[in-house]
């Protein structure tokens, strides 16, 4: 379906980014977009990739002139340009608004704008039940794509997301902080071994935006089925990998950390499909009318759980260990 069209990846110098680029860039997609604020890692990816099918453009999806010029002739769009990270967002929940939240209907009514096919939205297992501003802003950003694909007409842009839990080794996540720590001869800094956390590969995110893509209907959201593990479990198979004997020092918990992380909410289960890897969650199309839907009630709630890292699949120290050795990024500190 991508073969001559044209793919824009909005915060397409990050690590998810930089994996769906790859991914895409050995098909017959004409030509590949990437839109970021970051000038430096754009001339670094465009020396180290040197591919004609990739074009750069600077701008900030804070900004619809910038995204509109970037987005004339898409046919297709990845956004994952956001501000991800939760302490800081804690401190600026503005800029978490300002980029997550109105850069998303910056993107959507940009899209819409161009005539472009598709969007698929990145969002994250902090936007279930969320406690911090990060996922917060992440649920709204879902808000805003499932409200604006209930204004789309027949033919239009089809908007719908996906909803991760932790991509392993990806940009600020914890294992490339253990493998720095270890390397460096410093204890191993846990906030709470206690605390679970889903673990996904960059390679399988790919996949589901690809089966979003492929599969995505007006405000659909999927979610990807992943294991999970414990946070201290998961510092002992790093250890474990490296030969370590360093300690693991536990440091409490950060500014907006929960205990678990939720991929689906109790809500969200009542009315999800099932489609084996995946599970998609339709949007609600119902209006404002509520009176004619009345007397439909949502008994099945109560008897279901949301889709949590404490209720999955839980992998144990040899497990983890397992899926580590599968990571490029492991491989490479190996045998570095």
């Amino acid at each position: 379906m991508f073969d001559g069209n044209v793919l824009l990846i909005t915060g397409g110098t990050g690590s998810f980014g930089n994996t769906v680029l790859n991914r895409f860039l050995n098909t017959g997609v004409r030509e590949i977009r990437i839109f970021s604020r970051d000038e430096k890692k754009q001339e670094d990816m465009r020396i180290a990739l040197a591919n004609p099918k990739l074009k750069f453009y600077i701008g900030d999806v804070r900004d619809h002139d910038s995204v509109c010029q970037a987005m004339k002739g898409v046919d297709y769009v990845f956004h994952a340009a956001a501000l991800k990270q939760v302490p800081s967002c804690e401190f600026y929940p503005m800029e978490a608004v300002r980029t997550n939240v109105m850069g998303t209907e910056n993107v959507l009514n940009a899209a819409t704008a161009c005539g472009v096919k598709r969007v698929v939205v990145l969002s994250t297992d902090k936007a279930v039940y969320p406690i911090n501003a990060m996922g917060i802003s992440k649920a709204m950003a879902e808000k805003v794509m499932v409200a604006k694909s209930r204004m789309q007409a027949a033919g239009e842009t089809v908007f719908c997301a996906t909803r991760y839990g932790n991509v392993m080794a990806s940009r600020g996540s914890v294992i490339p902080l253990f493998v720095s720590q270890i390397k460096e001869g410093k204890p191993i800094t846990v906030t709470d071994p206690n605390m679970t956390r889903f673990l996904m590969s960059l390679e399988d995110s790919v996949d589901l935006v690809l089966h979003a893509f492929i599969h995505g209907q007006q405000g659909d959201i999927f979610v990807q089925k992943a294991p999970a593990s414990t946070v201290g479990d998961l510092a002992q198979a790093v250890r474990e990998l490296f030969g370590a004997t360093t300690a693991t020092r536990v440091i409490g918990t950060r500014h907006g950390e929960k205990l678990y992380e939720s991929l689906i909410s109790r809500e969200e289960m009542a009315h999800a499909e099932d489609m084996g890897n995946y599970y998609r969650i339709p949007a609600d199309d119902r209006d404002l009318n509520y009176a004619k839907y009345f007397s439909e009630g949502e008994e099945s709630i109560s008897h279901l759980d949301d889709y949590t890292s404490h209720n999955t699949y839980r992998l144990n120290v040899a497990q983890v260990k397992e899926l580590l050795l599968t990571l490029d990024y492991i491989k490479g500190e190996l045998n570095a």
